[in-house]
C-alpha cells in the first residue's frame, strides 16, 4: 500500500500556498496604496485589500510595511496593472488580471498557459464586453433570508439572489455603491461571509467532459502564476470537471 505525503511535506506545500497568497495580497495593497494613497479611510480599494489580508491572517506589520513601500516611506518594487483576455476551450471567455514588475515575463507565462490547454490569448476588449464589474456580498445557507433581503433593499442593493441548490444568498451592488451597501449590511447586523468587487459574465457557457476538464486546468494554471491576481471566466462547469 502506498504512503501519502509526510506531515513535513504537507506543511511545506501549505506554507508555499500561503506564501503565494501573501505575495498576491501584498501586491494588491501596494498598487492600491500607490494609486489612492496610504490612508485606508479615504482609499476604498486599499481598505478592501487590507481586509482581505487580515482575513488571510497577514500580520499588521506586514500590511503596514507594504503600504509604506508603496507610498515611498520604504524602498519597494513598482507593480503595473495589466489585463489579458482570451478564450479557453469550448469558447469560454477568460479575463486575467495581473500585477507585475516584468511585463515580458508575465505575457509569456499567460500565453503559455492558454496554449498549453487549448485556448487562445486575445486582444484588449475581445471578451471584456461580456462581463460586468459589480459588488457581491455572499451569505451562507443558514443566514436570515428575510432579514438580509430587507436590509439589502434598504441599503440600495441592485439585487438579492437565493440559490435553491444550497440555499446560499448573494447581494449584488454596483461597483460605486459597494462600500456603502456593505457597511449598511454590517450596521444592520448582517455582515457577509465574503464580499468583493468582481467581474461577472452576462451569460455563462456550459462545458462538459474533456472540454470542461481542460478549462478547469487552464483556470487553475493561470491562478497559480505569481503575477496573476484574479481570473474570471463565463464557464458553467459540470461537477465531473472537478473529479
Amino acid at each position: 500500500m502506498g504512503r501519502g505525503p509526510s506531515i513535513e511535506g504537507r506543511k511545506n506545500a501549505s506554507d508555499a500556498k500561503r506564501g503565494k497568497i501573501f505575495t498576491k495580497l501584498i501586491r494588491e495593497i501596494s498598487v492600491a496604496a500607490r494609486a489612492g494613497g496610504g490612508d485606508p479611510a479615504s482609499n476604498p480599494r486599499l481598505r478592501s485589500a487590507i481586509e482581505k489580508a487580515y482575513s488571510a491572517n497577514m500580520t499588521k506589520d506586514v500590511v503596514e510595511r507594504a503600504v509604506k513601500k508603496a507610498t515611498g516611506e520604504l524602498e519597494g518594487v513598482n507593480y503595473e496593472e495589466i489585463r489579458y483576455e482570451g478564450y479557453a476551450p469550448g469558447g469560454v471567455a477568460v479575463i486575467v488580471d495581473c500585477l507585475t514588475d516584468n511585463k515580458v515575463r508575465t505575457v509569456a507565462d499567460v500565453r503559455h498557459a492558454f496554449g498549453k490547454f487549448g485556448g487562445n490569448l486575445g486582444t484588449d476588449g475581445s471578451v471584456a464586453f461580456m462581463f460586468n464589474k459589480l459588488g457581491v456580498l455572499t451569505y451562507a445557507a443558514n443566514a436570515d433570508e428575510d432579514g438580509i433581503t430587507n436590509a439589502a433593499i434598504e441599503a440600495g442593493a441592485d439585487d438579492v439572489v437565493v440559490y435553491p441548490e444550497d440555499g446560499a444568498i448573494e447581494v449584488f451592488t454596483t461597483q460605486d455603491a459597494y462600500e456603502a451597501v456593505k457597511q449598511a449590511m454590517v450596521d444592520a447586523g448582517h455582515p457577509p461571509g465574503h464580499a468583493e468587487v468582481t467581474w461577472r459574465a452576462d451569460n455563462d457557457i456550459a462545458v462538459e467532459g474533456d472540454v470542461a476538464e481542460q478549462v478547469v486546468k487552464l483556470l487553475a494554471w493561470l491562478e497559480d502564476l505569481d503575477d496573476v491576481q484574479n481570473v474570471y471566466s463565463n464557464a458553467d462547469l459540470g461537477l465531473d470537471a472537478y473529479a
